[in-house]
């Protein structure tokens, strides 16, 4: 088995203007959801249910996630906002966009899109590095390619737990402490 392929396109150069290590940080946090996925007991921590539909990749990818392809593509607003519309029916700019691949193109799990402005301005906002909130909106993007979602309160609940408990991995402070806090 190989490890998981991870690839970084920058098509708005701000990202790095911004952030140098853009890519590097892109791609760190991706490999670190896999690699808590893979480790020894499935990545199963206590008190989480992978049970749930929302996991529904979850055997799939506690099984094998060496080899995985992902690919995040760090862009501008207008791309993201063209992307949201076109594939989700909405008009306008969101933070990360996820496309899950279809089963029949795996080893490709999917794909990414996150938009430099709206994170720009939301890690400001929330009083975060950039390099922070793009670490988490990674991880949050590659969970919804696996088929976590949190649309419910219980699913987001997990989701979240998950998603701390890996960008404590990274050294990233809870991203939902602001929330807490405000």
């Amino acid at each position: 088995m190989s490890d998981p392929a991870i690839a970084v396109e920058i098509e708005d150069e701000a990202w790095t203007r911004a952030l140098p290590e853009a890519a590097a940080v892109a791609e760190k946090a991706a490999e670190a959801v896999l690699n808590y996925l893979a480790r020894p007991g499935g990545g199963r921590d206590p008190g989480l249910d992978r049970s749930h539909s929302a996991g529904k990749d979850w055997a799939a990818a506690s099984a094998g996630t060496s080899g995985l392809e992902v690919t995040i593509l760090l862009t501008d607003d207008e791309a993201v906002r063209d992307l949201n519309a076109r594939f989700r029916g909405k008009d306008g700019s969101t933070n990360v966009l996820s496309f899950p691949a279809p089963d029949f193109a795996r080893p490709h799990l999917g794909d990414l899109a996150l938009a430099y402005g709206v994170c720009a301005q939301e890690a400001s906002a929330q009083g975060k590095t950039l390099a922070d909130h793009l670490s988490h909106l990674t991880v949050h993007g590659v969970l919804h390619l696996l088929g976590y979602d949190h649309e419910a309160e219980e699913e987001a609940e997990q989701m979240e737990a998950m998603e701390r408990r890996i960008l404590e991995q990274l050294g990233v402070r809870d991203p939902y402490a602001h929330e807490a806090d405000a």
